[in-house]
């Protein structure tokens, strides 16, 4: 099969006579392989059947035992709906042991049963069917005596044919069961015969190949190797200069990428000579200045833009010797049909072997950038606008807050203070010292009197700042406050303080803080008819919460947003407040319901640096 000559390589003629000898080989395979799956298929079909085949028979044996137990039940069943039952369960496998049966014997497509031809199990049948006739005429018998009388009872002579019938039944259908299994042994063990004979074939087509085209065919094989080998010197010299042409591929290659990557990634370019002339210039570019085609005889600066201008600034820019340097620009340019655009440009200057400069332009269009620019600047100050506007309303409520609480603190001495004056002033006017009795009556009377007046300036003097708060900061202020409060008006006022250290802050924040708190304690006294008030004082880094409760009489809190600024019934009212707290950046809440009390909570945020243990 090989060549006779094994210095060369292997010759076309040898390798076409291999390649047929291999082909024949691997159809032969092939042809096994095909033929064992057949077999398989075949058999498997086969034990399919004979499966199916002993799981009838099999389930015939099971049938047969349970109508005869379904019987003996019967037979002791007294309740009529119990004996129904049964009998309907009787006549369903009755019917199918019946057809089993037959299928079994004659074939049934329904069932997947062929017809047994098989003489040793034909002749089982014969001996079975009388046995089988018996236990099924017993059986109709029950049905047809029970379907005219429900209460009608078994016969004895129907339980004998069952019980006499049913073992040699079983016994038979065991023998029927296993000539079925002997059967389909006897059919693998043929077919592993022929499996083997097959296998024998394969191994023997495999040898063949071994000794008659692999042995050959490696042999010329390593003598084309040798043969490749001799000449592995000029393969180094060839595969040298292939490399060496391969690098300078690369590299040209790299270089195109790269100037691929520009042109791609700035469309807008052209290029120039150093005189202004347009050597090249993108079509892109064109179209975003207004033009179709290149102008004749016209700078590349009258083309760029019809500002003159610009187009003086770029002439002195282009004619500067730049030699290496990129210079970069950002140009408000005006194309030919008006349109005002702006450009990013990079202008790269370029030598030529004829030493003589070109120049490179880039461009990007940055218009919308600019545009937005200018939107953030118009809106930047629009804002700081409205800022100062909001600062201006602000310092304005905060002063119409304050002539609201000087007009409540005039009110409160016009109306307390100066009243009991008054009345102090007739008393002491009318006293008669002559009369007694009436003297004695008048001058207990104003004892009473000046206690109230004393009374009265005191609270209205602590309405004011209380030195507590400037000096010591908002705990002791807090504290003060309520304990006074408590005492001037015979409310129960507490104050529960749930920090440890006494911490300054801002003394703004501390004065507002203070107020806000004033105002929903005193609110609480005197519109909610409150009688326990309680405010709490909490800080954990960095938010500090006042928490003022009472048990008044409350309100719909969904009126909140609908309140006027100036509230009468509040004193500066919850606008005030509001404001206050916003102020100094803080959050104000208040939670009230009719009949249950109202609930101010004030949140402030600290920074660390306005802040310090006992200090501020």
């Amino acid at each position: 099969m090989a060549n006779n000559d094994h210095n060369i390589p292997l010759d076309t003629a040898t390798f076409i006579r291999i390649r047929k000898w291999y082909l024949l080989a691997l159809a032969a395979i092939a042809i096994t392989v095909i033929i064992a799956q057949v077999l398989i298929q075949l058999h498997l079909k086969a034990q399919s059947g004979d499966s199916q085949l002993i799981n009838i028979a099999g389930r015939q044996r099971a049938f047969s035992q349970k109508l005869t137990k379904e019987t003996l039940l019967l037979k002791d069943l007294s309740d009529p709906e119990d004996k129904k039952m049964v009998l309907s369960e009787i006549e369903k496998t009755l019917e199918i042991w019946k057809v089993s049966h037959v299928g079994l014997h004659m074939g049934d497509a329904s069932f997947n049963l062929p017809y047994e031809d098989d003489p040793k199990v034909k002749a089982l049948f014969k001996k079975l069917d009388p046995h089988h006739s018996a236990m099924v005429g017993a059986l109709e018998h029950v049905l047809v005596k029970h379907q005219q009388d429900i209460n009608a009872s078994v016969q004895q002579n129907d339980l004998d044919a069952l019980l006499n019938n049913e073992r040699q039944f079983l016994k038979l259908m065991d023998q029927i069961v296993n000539e079925y299994d002997a059967r389909s042994n006897e059919q693998l063990q043929k077919l592993k015969q022929k499996e083997y004979w097959l296998l024998a074939f394969s191994l023997l087509i495999l040898l063949l190949e071994i000794f008659v085209i692999f042995r050959p065919l490696s042999i010329q094989i390593k003598n084309t190797i040798g043969h490749l080998m001799g000449k592995d010197e000029e393969s180094k010299g060839q595969l040298e200069k292939i490399q060496n042409l391969y690098e300078e591929k690369e590299q040209s290659l790299k270089e195109l990428q790269e100037l691929n990557f520009v042109i791609d990634n700035a469309a807008l370019f052209a290029s120039i000579r150093k005189d202004g002339s347009i050597v090249f210039i993108s079509k892109k570019f064109l179209n975003l200045l207004d033009h179709e085609t290149i102008p004749i005889n016209k700078p590349f600066s009258e083309i760029l833009t019809t500002e003159e201008g610009q187009q003086s600034y770029l002439k002195e820019v282009l004619k500067i010797n730049r030699k290496n340097i990129i210079r970069k620009e950002e140009l408000q340019v005006v194309t030919s049909k008006g349109t005002t655009i702006w450009l990013d440009m990079s202008i790269v200057p370029m030598h030529q072997s004829t030493l003589e400069q070109d120049i490179l332009i880039l461009c990007s269009d940055i218009t919308e950038r600019k545009e937005n620019q200018l939107k953030v600047q118009e809106l930047t100050k629009q804002n700081f606008e409205e800022r100062m506007q909001q600062k201006k309303a602000q310092a304005s409520q905060i002063v119409e807050g304050q002539e609201e609480e000087r007009k409540r603190i005039a009110k409160d001495i016009h109306d307390g203070i100066g009243q009991m004056l008054t009345a102090l002033k007739f008393n002491i006017e009318s006293i008669d010292i002559e009369d007694k009795a009436k003297t004695g009556e008048k001058i207990t009377y104003l004892k009473s009197l000046t206690s109230d007046l004393i009374k009265g300036v005191r609270t209205a003097t602590f309405n004011l700042t209380p030195p507590e708060l400037s000096d010591h900061g908002i705990f002791p202020a807090i504290y003060k406050m309520t304990t006074e409060l408590s005492k001037l008006t015979g409310k129960t006022v507490l104050f529960k303080n749930k920090t440890d250290a006494n911490i300054r802050f801002d003394s703004l924040a501390e004065t507002n803080i203070y107020r806000v708190t004033q105002e929903a304690v005193n609110n609480a006294i005197k519109y909610a008819e409150a009688n326990y008030i309680l405010v709490t004082l909490n800080y954990s880094y960095p938010i500090l919460s006042v928490v003022i409760d009472d048990d008044g009489k409350g309100f719909d809190d969904t009126i909140l947003g609908q309140l006027p600024k100036n509230n009468s019934e509040g004193g500066m009212g919850l606008f005030f407040m509001k404001e206050r707290i916003d102020y100094i950046n803080g959050r104000l809440f208040i939670n009230s319901e009719l009949g249950k009390g109202t609930r101010v909570t004030i949140n402030y945020k600290t920074e660390e640096n306005k802040i310090a243990n006992g200090t501020e």
